[in-house]
């Protein structure tokens, strides 16, 4: 059987400090921040369950990071 990869924690961010921003500023720092993978989803869009360490979701509505969470 393969091994399990391991996976580095998130970086030390809080997701909270992007919500307000607007999504080109947020991306940019997120990739600042040290983030490997960034994901911005329209409101309401259907995303699968799985947790991806490393990564930031933000929901972006009109330009704007309206919410922001790990994995």
């Amino acid at each position: 059987m393969a091994p399990i990869p391991s996976h580095s924690a998130h970086p030390d961010d809080a997701p909270a400090a992007y919500v307000g921003l607007a999504a080109d500023d947020a991306e940019r720092r997120a990739a600042e921040r040290g983030w490997p993978t960034v994901r911005s989803l329209p409101p309401g869009s259907v995303i699968t369950m799985e947790y991806m360490p490393g990564r930031l979701n933000f929901e972006v509505e009109h330009g704007t990071v309206t919410r922001c969470w790990h994995g």
